[in-house]
């Protein structure tokens, strides 16, 4: 800790001097000050994490209530919330009284801050459910821009809800207005591809002996492209044209390949190390799962024209294997549409997929066709989350017919099991340990582990999700029922605004990732996609183009599953680009499988840095602040000790050698990634 310097006499009294204006400014107001209402601004601008910002009433909408006392003007609002007031100098002065709203009902913890043209002015500190409400009361005299903002408090965003209340601005000039966040350029910094090939993709595929085997070497590059392969295990065959290997997985161990993709400009190489034996997923999957762009509206058609397009786009040339339906594809008891509804399953007890998916079979078989693996979607429940047909009470059939129609990931989530887990499902004391009212650790597991034990006994290779929004902390029993991947936290559809915490609040998780056991924070939300509160029509996302950069630089850094959900009819080259740059998917595939480790650096930046299986490193430096930000990487930071090559992997540019630190200006919500290879002296 720095110890501050003592000040001359001199200093001092012009410090007294200072703060005597100070304080009587606080009571200044100009001449013929025109009050104006926060209220009474345009609120179509307020970004927030839930609801609709409210008028003279709280989120819920009920009257301003903090701490018992009720206020008759003001803003209701919802962590986390950002609104951006254009002052222009006119405004002398802004008050106001925050605060958690009684209507909450539960434990909210939120943080209000207001910054004056880039300046922290105001931060309320952590206040929760109860806390009385704090005054504000600023003088903005000159003042250009404010931002008002609520932050969560680092626990999510449960009962934020949050009042601005009594909020007014005393104004001599040019009114206050709101004004939409900051907009910025979308560059485009990954470089196209050049027309020779180059080969990317996992170094290393696990596979079961003796089940199908389907893999598509991912190579960029003009096609056509000719493909072969050294080492191949006698039980798979190559097709030279498509670069599939498809087959029947060799016998238990380790098999080194070398695959070569030729072209008219040149050749490639490349190591991939197949593992027969029992773990799947030795690298996060990829893939395009529907739900964030179609919802309800899901047909098999859709399903067959995003798989084209995985193809045509590139997005199967860097990596990007699934695709995935998720909820919707099967029968409903009701529903709006009448052809998604009818009898769930036939004589059998086999499941029936509703009239817009007329063979599941079909439809994987035609994925499979593309040398693409397929994907499906369903919950241990009664019914799913959109309440269409569930598995309880059918789980062994259910994993036979997913293996029979040939599906290579399924998506299980939790849902109505909320019935069975607190016993009001009929049949639900079948659940060993049970107790009504109280949820131990084996209701939670008990499902999970049941299809997980049934998917291993098929003849097929399929990768088990957990969807069950992180409960009972699942990332540290996840791997033991038999998981692949499994969600850490609620649909990031409903918080977009908060990439920066739900990633920061994943990789705290990072002790329980590695090959075969990733921590998944959702899907991967840019281009089109539609409203997660309404599952209405794809349209552009909300997220700058820094931000999309970030958001992928993140998931790529803590080793996540990469789905993309966003409507693949409506690729862009700037969507493109974030998905699709190969060195830092290289990241997110690396075959070491670690997750990120975080150092915060201040209040704004922090530094996620990832140990790659060459010895290299690599690290991002992230800006969640709402202006500009320098950053510095120190080199201990980074595990390093000496002098580095240092790589931009967005513009994929090498920056010369460093012996740090590395230091960088980042934008709002914007991040710098680098890899960082350490440079051996010469003996």
């Amino acid at each position: 800790m720095i110890e501050p310097k003592a000040q001359s006499p001199l200093r001092a009294r012009t410090t007294i001097h200072f703060l005597t204006l100070l304080i009587l400014g606080l009571g200044f107001q100009g001449s013929g000050a025109e009050t104006v209402w926060l209220d009474s601004l345009d609120l179509s601008n307020l970004r927030q994490g839930w609801g609709r910002p409210q008028v003279n009433r709280a989120i819920r909408e009920t009257p301003l209530t903090i701490a018992g006392k009720v206020f008759a003007r003001g803003v209701g609002t919802h962590a986390t919330s950002t609104l951006w007031v254009q002052l222009d100098g006119g405004t002398e002065r802004f008050t106001a009284n925050v605060g958690v709203d009684d209507a909450a009902a539960g434990p909210g913890t939120v943080i209000f801050r207001v910054l004056a043209d880039g300046r922290r002015v105001f931060d309320s500190g952590v206040m929760k459910t109860g806390t009385p409400p704090k005054a504000v009361n600023l003088d903005l005299r000159g003042r250009k821009l404010l931002l008002l903002q609520v932050l969560d408090a680092g626990d999510g965003i449960a009962f934020d809800h949050a009042n601005w209340a009594d909020a007014r601005f005393e104004v001599t000039g040019v009114k206050p207005k709101t004004v939409p966040v900051p907009t910025e350029e979308a560059v485009i910094l990954t470089p196209r591809p050049g027309p020779a090939p180059r080969i990317n993709g996992p170094k290393v595929y696990g596979c079961r002996p003796g089940n199908p085997f389907l893999y598509r070497i991912p190579t960029q590059g003009e096609r056509p492209i000719t493909f072969s392969a050294k080492g191949l295990p006698k039980s798979l065959n190559l097709d030279a044209n498509t670069g599939i290997i498809a087959g029947q997985a060799p016998l238990r161990g380790e098999y080194e390949v070398t695959l070569r993709a030729k072209n008219r400009h040149g050749t490639a190489t490349r190591t991939l190390r197949i593992i027969a034996g029992d773990t799947l997923a030795l690298t996060p999957p990829m893939g395009w799962n529907h739900w964030y762009a179609h919802y309800d509206r899901i047909t098999d058609t859709m399903m067959r024209e995003a798989a084209d397009i995985m193809i045509s786009s590139g997005m199967a040339d860097v990596g990007y294997q699934y695709v995935n339906v998720d909820d919707c594809w099967m029968m409903a008891p009701k529903h709006n549409d009448p052809l998604r509804v009818g009898r769930l399953r036939d004589a059998q007890g086999v499941l029936l997929p509703n009239k817009y998916f007329p063979d599941m079979k079909l439809l994987a078989d035609y994925i499979h066709s593309k040398g693409l693996k397929a994907g499906i979607y369903i919950s241990p429940g009664p019914l799913t989350c959109a309440g269409f047909a569930g598995s309880w009470q059918h789980e062994a059939l259910d994993a036979k017919t997913f293996a029979d129609w040939g599906y290579d990931f399924l998506k299980y989530d939790w849902c109505s099991y909320s019935r069975v887990a607190d016993g009001r499902e009929p049949g639900a004391d079948q659940v060993p340990n049970w107790a009504q009212g109280e949820r131990r650790l084996e209701v939670y597991t008990h499902p999970y582990k049941l299809m997980g034990d049934l998917l291993k006994q098929q003849p097929r290779d399929i990768v088990y999700n957990l969807c069950q929004y992180g409960m009972a902390n699942v990332w540290e029993w996840g791997e033991a029922v038999g998981a692949h991947c499994w969600r850490t936290a609620g649909d990031l559809g409903f918080e977009l605004d908060r990439i920066f915490e739900v990633a920061l609040k994943n990789a705290e998780h990072r002790a329980w990732s590695r090959p075969g056991a990733w921590n998944d924070p959702d899907y991967i939300q840019i281009g089109w996609i539609g409203n997660a509160r309404g599952g209405g029509l794809p349209q552009p996302c909300p997220l700058t183009p820094n931000e999309q950069y970030s958001y992928m630089s993140l998931w790529a850094l803590m080793a996540a599953p990469i789905f993309y959900s966003g409507d693949m009819t409506k690729l862009d080259d700037f969507t493109l680009n974030v998905l699709c740059n190969p060195e830092v998917i290289e990241v997110n595939q690396d075959p070491l499988g670690q997750c990120g480790a975080v150092s915060i650096l201040n209040d704004q930046t922090f530094v996620m840095v990832k140990d790659l299986e060459d010895g290299s490193k690599a690290a991002g430096l992230f800006n969640r602040g709402e202006f500009p930000a320098e950053a510095a990487l120190p080199w201990p930071v980074a595990g390093l000790t000496g002098p580095a090559k240092v790589r931009d992997l967005w513009r994929q540019q090498d920056l010369g050698v460093s012996s740090g630190p590395y230091r960088a200006t980042l934008p709002r919500h914007g991040v710098v990634l680098l890899r960082l290879t350490p440079v051996r002296a010469a003996k």
